[in-house]
């Protein structure tokens, strides 16, 4: 392929352009709410060849191949980093046998479905049905970003996807030998000892590299500033001596090596796990613009009905049919099983593996291999697209979600905290106190308030809290450097923009102010723990009121000059914290959380209101809460 005037890219301008298309595809699905993955692929087509602009085998040459192989390792490496033993608990059974039985009978039903449906051969569909194990973990982990699915669900479709990726190559590889020896006339034994020695190094390989690096990192053996580096290389280093050994066996070492650090309990885990989340972003990005924009339409004019008919047998009848029967027995509920069941979308490993199992089974003389590339990009594209835009709406009907409206954690109990819930209960804002004094929660449980008694940073809180109910944190205990560790430790899981924390009693000295880079946005004008539990003491109360066409913002700032604005509710139901100096819009619809003293007036009495929602004070369940 070559542009409208056949002129190539030079390497650095093609890989500036591949990191322009990934990240700004990526930064527009957000925008628009939408599946990152599907204007991934629109992104690399368009450039590719639609327009000709781009095209990786003719501006990047040789690199493309070792740039997918190792970007696939990295986000496999990473994918492994996420697999703490300890997320997976009541899900334990349900990935175990996803893999031990779910992985096997995913591949006899694959080679089924493409022996029948696609019409391939019998080594070309063992070959593919073997890749097809995979289930994508680089689109897995952006699906469930987008989908704030329930945590176990999450849990068995992450765990699963990282865990059979390395499966997947590795079943591809058996079914070549197997298909090469028939071809060849090798010896079967020779074959089974090149496999057996290549997993056995693998293995070998990624424990020795976890192990490895967890004893260096906790004994101080690495300083801080080159334990990514080290990091880096010793991934690079594993890959290409496994890879050596039995192509493809690279990526069962470097799984094998994430999930050893993963379960190492380093103290500066959080660290290295989050920088790399942050590389993968950018690789799963790149991956996917070159592989979208190296797609050949005339490989793709190759495939016929057949191709259909073998997209529609894989997501109606392989892949539920595999997870039913693997999930026998395990207990989990209906809903999950279909979840699970209905989601199987396939990724960058995919189609990088079988592109490289079509052309080796083309040289050996299978015609048929030439169609595993295009059969593979055909699955990719229609399960993203179909699971990108179906996921989060399935997810909602079937009660897997964090649900519809935005929901608040509330960290700290107090009498102002209490007041702040009940209103928020009182306005059907999902909302949960947690307190590691269980004094403090026993106002708030007697209102019938959710709580957590616990720290909100401990393992526990890790495991009973589904965080993906909450988009907005707001720290509000009397221990102004806690309230700052949890909004810095917790801004990753709901965003900067979304954490907030009091303002700190000696923030305007500047040998007590800390770095812009600690903690959460400030809010309530300003005040402290202190100003707020006084201004409780003093009577005044929380208020909800709903502004209207006939009652606008500045209305009610005229008649309550002295309230104290604490929370914004949108009509879509986002919350907004007001810090001191930010510039509000009122709307239809908006509704406003405030305080006001005791005889201030009603704040918008004149517009119409519901009954026990707007221009509501605190009521007295919340008023003796408060005393």
């Amino acid at each position: 392929m070559t542009g409208p005037e056949g002129a190539a890219l030079d390497p650095v301008t093609a890989f500036a352009l591949v990191g322009a298309l990934g990240v700004g595809a990526q930064q527009l699905a957000w925008r628009l709410n939408m599946p990152a993955i599907v204007f991934m692929l629109l992104a690399g087509v368009l450039a590719g060849p639609v327009f000709g602009i781009f095209d990786p085998a003719r501006d990047i040459e040789v690199l493309k191949g070792p740039l997918i192989s190792i970007a696939v390792a990295i986000i496999l490496f990473e994918g492994g980093l996420t697999l703490n033993i300890h997320t997976l608990r009541d899900a334990a059974q349900g990935v175990m046998r996803l893999v031990v039985i779910g992985a096997p009978l995913g591949w006899l039903l694959s080679t089924l479905a493409l022996r029948h449906g696609a019409g391939l051969s019998w080594e070309a569909a063992t070959v593919f049905g073997g890749i097809m194990i995979v289930t994508g973990p680089t689109v897995i982990a952006p699906l469930l970003r987008s989908a704030r699915l329930s945590r176990r669900p999450a849990a068995l479709l992450q765990w699963e996807a990282i865990v059979n990726d390395p499966i997947g190559a590795l079943a591809a590889v058996l079914a070549f030998q197997v298909v090469m020896v028939a071809q060849t006339g090798a010896t079967a034994l020779a074959a089974a000892q090149h496999l057996a020695l290549g997993v056995l190094v693998a293995s070998a390989l990624g424990a020795a590299g976890g192990f490895g690096l967890a004893y260096a990192f906790r004994r101080g053996k690495v300083p801080e500033f080159m334990k990514v580096p080290v990091l880096f290389v010793t991934l690079l280093g594993i890959f290409a001596l496994s890879d050596s050994v039995l192509h493809e066996s690279g990526l069962l070492a470097v799984t094998i090596m994430g999930i050893v650090i993963a379960n190492a309990n380093l103290p500066s885990y959080e660290e290295l796990r989050r920088f790399k989340e942050h590389a993968t972003v950018l690789l799963v990005s790149g991956v996917f613009i070159l592989l979208a924009a190296g797609l050949d339409f005339s490989e793709l004019a190759r495939l016929d009905w057949r191709a259909v008919i073998f997209v529609l047998a894989v997501v109606l009848v392989v892949r539920p049919l595999t997870v039913m029967v693997s999930l026998v027995g395990t207990g989990l509920p209906w809903a999950e099983r279909w979840l699970i069941a209905l989601t199987g979308p396939r990724g960058v490993v995919l189609v990088a593996v079988a592109g490289l199992f079509g052309e080796r089974l083309s040289a050996l003389g299978i015609e048929d291999g030439a169609l595993i590339g295009p059969l593979a990009f055909a699955l990719v594209v229609a399960t993203v697209v179909l699971h990108g835009f179906t996921l989060t709406p399935f997810a909602r009907f079937l009660g897997l979600t964090g649900g519809e409206k935005p929901g608040l954690l509330l960290v700290g109990g107090s009498r102002w905290s209490t007041a702040f819930a009940t209103i928020l209960k009182q306005a059907d804002v999902p909302v949960l106190m947690t307190d590691p004094n269980h004094g403090h929660l026993r106002a708030a449980r007697s209102l019938g308030i959710s709580t957590f008694y616990g720290d909100v940073l401990s393992e526990a809180a890790e495991h009973n809290i589904e965080l993906v109910s909450y988009a907005t944190l707001v720290a509000v205990t009397d221990n102004d450097p806690y309230n700052t560790l949890v909004a810095t430790d917790l801004a990753p899981e709901f965003g900067r923009e979304n954490v907030y924390q009091l303002t700190r009693e000696k923030e305007s000295r500047a040998r007590h102010a800390l770095p812009s880079t600690l903690g959460g946005r400030a809010f309530a004008q300003g005040k402290t723990y202190a100003e707020l539990e006084g201004m409780i003491r003093d009577g005044w109360a929380f208020r909800l009121t709903r502004l209207t066409a006939a009652y606008r913002l500045e209305d009610w700032r005229a008649e309550m000059g002295d309230a104290l604005l604490v929370l914004v509710i949108q009509p879509s139901g986002d919350l907004r914290l007001p810090f001191k100096g930010d510039t509000l819009k009122g709307g239809e619809g908006v509704r406003l959380v405030y305080m006001a003293p005791q005889g201030a007036g009603r704040g918008g009495d004149t517009a119409p209101s519901r009954p026990g929602v707007d221009d509501l004070p605190a009521g007295p369940a919340a008023r003796a809460a408060a005393d």
